[in-house]
């Protein structure tokens, strides 16, 4: 169900207590839908994530979006997803980080709460569809399927992080600010003329669950606590010491403590990261250049690609595309080649295919090839 359907529906709205959804909710309710408010409930004990701007899982999230509710004129509930987050979301972010990958806990609360967990309880409920702020946009294909499309404006643009969504989900959801030309300003300023509370609320950042923002704080108390480990050289030489290998990201170059500048004088990064053995390596930046990928666990936004195709990907929440070309094999794992090498590409992270503004699918990407780099030596 996209948002410019013509018949009223009954239309379920996830209200996180921001500004976005709050106005999503309005804009559907004003198009003439049946609109219920819902806030999910995603921790046990709502005090233990962070307060004000920072979360969007605060009881003072909830009041907000009650509020918001009670001003567009709809009805309002909230719903305990907090086991289920914690099962989906929260162990699969641990496990991910303890097993030396790279997680993006915001993709799987999309596709395991919001457009799982969320829908499938709407759907049977009776309601039409799945309301949502993010900037993405619903097409009708000429075959009669729904498409996912880039919202119509690219820097507020959130279809990465929907890329997980199947056609079946795709067809009950709604993202009525996704076709919005507008600033962000100009969002806050239309939730204060509707009299929206939230209208100057800060957005939310970072990871909702962990309290302080201290990932590696996290990290270290639920899998035991510090764990010190070598931090090696390409050669495998030790060049320091570290407080556990689930502390560090491909790409980092901050925080690596080595106490000594390379032989060539230049910054060095994580290139890999061994929770076996608990080692970091680290090396030169030319080092993190990608050349190809695999990803495996496929989900795609309607039929799965046929044989080889070019494509453009995007590889984090924030950053640009890449052309690529892929091809699916036995039909879940999907090789990807770059046109040109990338960096900071980690296992765990998702690799979305866009075909121009239309997400043909989603895959977490399990090794990666890197270039070969010509030997300074003699």
């Amino acid at each position: 169900m996209t948002q410019t359907s013509q018949r009223p529906l009954r239309v379920l709205a996830a209200m996180s207590g921001g500004v976005d959804s709050a106005v999503a909710a309005a804009r559907a309710a004003e198009a003439g839908h049946d609109v219920t408010g819902v806030h999910l409930a995603l921790s046990a004990n709502p005090q233990s994530f962070r307060t004000g701007a920072r979360g969007c899982c605060t009881i003072e999230d909830s009041r907000d979006a009650r509020r918001a509710a009670d001003v567009i004129g709809i009805p309002f509930y909230v719903w305990d997803l907090a086991e289920r987050f914690r099962e989906d979301v929260v162990e699969d972010f641990v496990a991910e980080y303890e097993a030396g990958r790279t997680p993006n806990p915001c993709l799987r609360c999309n596709e395991k709460i919001k457009f799982a967990a969320l829908l499938d309880k709407a759907l049977a409920l009776g309601f039409d569809a799945v309301c949502t702020g993010h900037y993405a946009t619903v097409q009708l294909a000429e075959d009669g399927s729904r498409e996912l499309h880039r919202a119509s404006d690219m820097a507020k643009d959130q279809s990465y992080v929907l890329g997980v969504l199947d056609e079946k989900q795709l067809a009950h959801a709604m993202f009525p600010l996704g076709d919005t030309l507008t600033t962000k300003d100009e969002i806050r300023a239309e939730a204060e003329r509707r009299g929206l509370a939230v209208a100057k609320k800060p957005d939310s950042h970072d990871i909702c669950f962990i309290a302080d923002g201290d990932t590696q704080g996290f990290l270290a108390n639920r899998l035991g606590g510090p764990a010190e480990g070598d931090i090696l050289d390409e050669s495998g030489s030790k060049l320091g010491t570290h407080d556990g290998a689930f502390g560090f990201t491909i790409g980092q170059r901050k925080g690596l403590k080595i106490g000594h500048p390379a032989p060539d004088g230049k910054p060095r990064y994580v290139l890999d990261i061994s929770p076996v053995n608990n080692t970091v390596t680290v090396g030169p930046v030319e080092a993190l250049d990608v050349t190809s990928l695999t990803a495996i666990k496929p989900r795609w936004c309607g039929t799965p690609p046929a044989g080889p195709g070019t494509y453009t990907a995007q590889l984090r929440a924030h950053g640009g595309e890449t052309e690529v070309t892929a091809e699916l094999v036995d039909g879940s794992e999907l090789n990807v080649t770059f046109t040109e090498p990338v960096r900071g590409v980690a296992p765990g992270q998702a690799v979305v295919l866009y075909d121009g503004t239309r997400v043909v699918g989603s895959a977490t990407i399990a090794t990666t090839v890197r270039r070969e780099r010509v030997s300074s030596g003699a």
